[in-house]
């Protein structure tokens, strides 16, 4: 199969390594890497925008919770990334152990890749779900206001993907593929601009333009089952141009399906039913306050 695409390809495919990208700012006594830069910057802007989305009529909590709730939910991300990661993609990492200096335990070594979405966003699910209870406040509203400024993350995350070299493509004769160093010699998807052209621009358009130029934010559930039924949609269809995890591409040879794929179809099925909820129930009336 790949001698007959290798035939195909142009003579000259575009090398990522004539980009003279790096995988970050090189500050003497360590390296910034983008990919952390990434979720910093990430949870940062949705921070700020959603304490400006609070300024607004009917907001479901009051800044203070806001401070909390981000506080957790950056937890939330790092413990259930890194954790699902383990679960689902590597489960290497419970039991290894790498050392450069010292011996760590690898599910511990976060600076070397390896964060699962699903699991991201499991953690952040149950942070949100401890505040809104710890708080009394409504949970389904409080994943509304938080679901529109995650797709930024995934926007910033996946193009330090790319930056990296890493999560690359099936293989392509399309003519924008590229050689990546660490894929071998055939040109590939840049699968990872893909992902943050759906998962982060796309889906940060739609979410932004739902609560500011729409009443979304008066039926609860309708920006959360949006963002869970378009985030889903566009990794399933990413996820037929992204070569699989190495250590499961045997699974999805047999399933034929990956295994973000089989993970994201309740995510999809889930963001339906929250929709169809939403758009059943009467909106909230304008003006409605949260606990202070």
């Amino acid at each position: 199969m790949l001698s007959l695409l290798a035939a195909s390809i142009p003579a000259d495919p575009i090398y990522w390594t004539s980009f003279g990208l790096k995988p970050g700012i090189e500050l003497g006594f360590f390296t910034l890497r983008f990919y952390s830069l990434a979720y910093l910057i990430g949870v940062i802007f949705a921070y700020w925008h959603t304490s400006k989305m609070l300024k607004q009529p009917g907001a479901p909590m009051a800044q203070r919770h806001a401070d909390d709730l981000f506080f957790y939910c950056t937890l939330g991300v790092i413990l259930g990334g890194r954790l699902g990661y383990a679960m689902f993609y590597d489960q290497s990492l419970w039991t290894g152990f790498s050392g450069d200096g010292f011996v760590t335990w690898k599910l511990l070594r976060l600076w070397d890749g390896g964060m699962s979405f699903h699991g991201g966003l499991a953690g952040v699910t149950l942070a949100m779900a401890y505040v809104a209870w710890r708080d009394k406040l409504n949970f389904i509203r409080v994943v509304d206001y938080v679901s529109v400024g995650v797709p930024m993350g995934m926007l910033l995350g996946r193009l330090a993907n790319f930056v990296n070299g890493e999560l690359w493509g099936r293989v392509s004769d399309v003519p924008w593929a590229m050689v990546f160093p660490r894929a071998g010699d055939f040109p590939r998807h840049p699968s990872q601009l893909y992902q943050a052209g759906l998962e982060g621009l796309a889906m940060l358009v739609i979410m932004m333009a739902l609560f500011w130029f729409t009443r979304a934010r008066y039926r609860p559930g309708l920006l959360a089952g949006v963002f869970t039924t378009g985030m889903g949609v566009s990794r399933f269809v990413n996820e037929f141009f992204r070569e699989p995890d190495q250590q499961l591409a045997d699974f999805a040879a047999r399933t034929g399906l990956s295994m973000g794929q089989w993970l994201t179809i309740p995510l999809i099925l889930t963001g339906l039913i929250v929709v169809l909820y939403a758009l059943r129930k009467k909106p909230l009336a304008a003006g409605i306050s949260a606990p202070a």
